[in-house]
């Protein structure tokens, strides 16, 4: 089936939730940027897709302005100072619980993210749209109720097990029976707005709205307390960058695992055999995936405790040495060790140039299931990925970063073509984004057949426990049984099945045309004007 780009001369908003799209390319329609409409639509989905997201999350942000000058910010939560192996053990648990409070045991980064990113408008990009004008969307959705998607539905049904001794979050999510089409409304929710928008961004951290927080939080077994929220603020770093034949790769350093994504990308560019049919063009990630994932998972965690210079990894050399561990005959054995993870992606460019490529989490669906009553936030169970293990590279310490699944990408062309992209989906993403970018420039596929294509994925996604290698049944028959002749350990999945990510991409060329498409995996929307 032939997939047709969304196009626009003006703006262009991508994500996984229609109502978030509308709401960005809302926002540049009045003369906001990127960046603005991009914290607008951050609110919004933070709201219409809980399953995914909360405030209680973390992100990480690429921005490239009309000049083509890249920064990035890293909104990522550490661990509490009382989150340590001993208090762990002294409770009696050898790995730290996936659920519940004592899986809310970082600090929740995103509204700081925010913060961060809204003073880089103001400051660089000349941003005059306020505070109220952009959480005013999601405060507005918050009181007024919003219709359940096919995917918070799917969630909510999969996950009533695992959730169903979290009292609060039981009580709001499942004391009516929701199908898709039900209205769901977050009163609790549209306050925390209208705090934010009285009295500023910093307030989640500090203020009225904090106070409200730790009041939830001191009521559970939550390792977190007030001191970790007032010390905490986002921080600007140097994005990771690789160079291939025609454009310069953008993707986010440690505690992100975009490393592994430069990777994939930079080992398969060394292969042209890759690019010659189908079967070596899924072989050939696979392969690179696992070359770049025992890397990921022997080094990757918060950088102040990496002594492993990943910066050096990025290179030619590199990428040559570790491409010749390929083989076409036969696969590479397999597992390694294991992430999960999910998330949203989303990606704006403006009329100016602006660009923005944006990721916000909670880690599993619905986070560690810690619902805060009193402000409508979900916590994240992020911290759940370091080990208890003192040995560990990743071990918990107090305030320390836990390892990050997500990581958003930008590339620019040679050309002058500036295309932010990315997807959720935990293992998934280094790959779907090597797969979406190699279906754009080594195919010429447009964006929307890019995405919409069928996919795979090696390893793990959300909640799940499967590693096997994950492929559509869209596939042509032969495909699979070749690829199992190979050695790989296949599991047929759905079409369109969503464990594959809800992924997204924009380009924007030197004339000033806009091309975007958006997943249909998810229950998303590219929006233009």
């Amino acid at each position: 089936m032939k997939y047709n780009s969304f196009m626009s001369s003006n703006n262009m908003m991508v994500s996984p939730h229609w109502l978030a799209s509308q709401v960005g390319s809302d926002i540049m329609k009045s003369g906001g940027n990127a960046i603005e409409a991009m914290i607008a639509s951050a609110a919004v989905i933070s709201v219409v897709y809980p399953h995914m997201n909360s405030l209680g999350g973390d992100n990480f942000w690429i921005i490239s302005d009309k000049a083509l000058n890249v920064k990035a910010i890293d909104a990522s939560g550490y661990s509490a100072k009382k989150a340590t192996i001993e208090f762990y053990n002294d409770k009696g648990f050898k790995n730290i619980p996936s659920r519940g409070p004592l899986a809310a045991l970082t600090v929740p980064g995103a509204v700081a993210g925010w913060e961060k990113a809204f003073e880089y408008s103001k400051t660089k990009l000349g941003g005059t749209k306020t505070l109220d004008e952009l959480l005013e969307p999601a405060e507005f959705i918050s009181l007024n109720g919003f219709a359940i998607t096919n995917s918070l539905e799917k969630n909510l049904t999969l996950k009533k097990d695992e959730l169903k001794n979290q009292n609060n979050f039981f009580h709001k999510f499942y004391k009516d029976n929701y199908n898709v089409g039900d209205i769901l409304k977050f009163p609790e929710m549209s306050e925390t707005f209208k705090i934010l928008k009285k009295n500023g961004l910093r307030d989640f951290y500090d203020g009225t709205l904090f106070k409200k927080i730790i009041s939830d939080l001191d009521k559970t077994d939550s390792p977190l307390s007030k001191n970790d929220f007032n010390n905490f603020d986002s921080t600007y770093v140097n994005p990771l960058k690789i160079k291939l034949k025609n454009s310069l790769i953008y993707n986010l350093p440690p505690p992100t695992q975009g490393l592994a994504s430069l990777l994939i990308l930079g080992i398969i560019n060394q292969k042209p055999d890759i690019f010659k049919n189908e079967l070596n063009f899924i072989h050939g990630i696979v392969e690179a995936t696992k070359i770049a994932f025992k890397i990921r998972d022997l080094y990757l965690t918060d950088p102040k405790y990496m002594s492993f210079e990943y910066e050096k990894t990025l290179n030619k050399k590199v990428f040559q040495n570790m491409s010749n561990e390929i083989n076409f005959n036969r696969a590479l054995r397999w597992p390694f060790e294991k992430s999960s993870g999910d998330t949203v992606w989303l990606g704006a460019i403006d009329k100016n140039r602006n660009a923005v490529s944006f990721i916000q989490s909670i880690y599993w669906e619905f986070g560690s299931g810690l619902f805060l009553p009193e402000t409508g936030i979900t916590m994240q169970n992020r911290g759940i990925s370091f080990s208890l293990d003192p040995n560990h590279h990743n071990c918990l310490l107090p305030e320390r970063k836990p390892f990050h699944t997500i990581q958003p990408a930008l590339s620019i062309f040679d050309d002058g073509r500036i295309m932010p992209y990315g997807t959720m989906g935990g293992d998934g993403q280094p790959q779907t984004q090597a797969i979406i970018y190699s279906r754009y420039v080594n195919f010429n596929n447009n964006l929307q057949q890019s995405i919409n294509e069928p996919r795979w994925l090696l390893g793990r996604t959300w909640g799940d426990k499967s590693t096997k290698l994950k492929l559509e049944n869209r596939f042509d028959e032969e495909i699979y049984n070749k690829l199992k002749s190979l050695g790989h350990d296949i599991d047929l999945v759905d079409g369109f099945d969503d464990i594959m990510g809800h992924a997204g991409a924009l380009v924007k060329n030197e004339k000033g045309l806009i091309e975007a498409g958006f997943d249909y995996r998810s229950d998303g929307a590219a929006i233009g004007n």
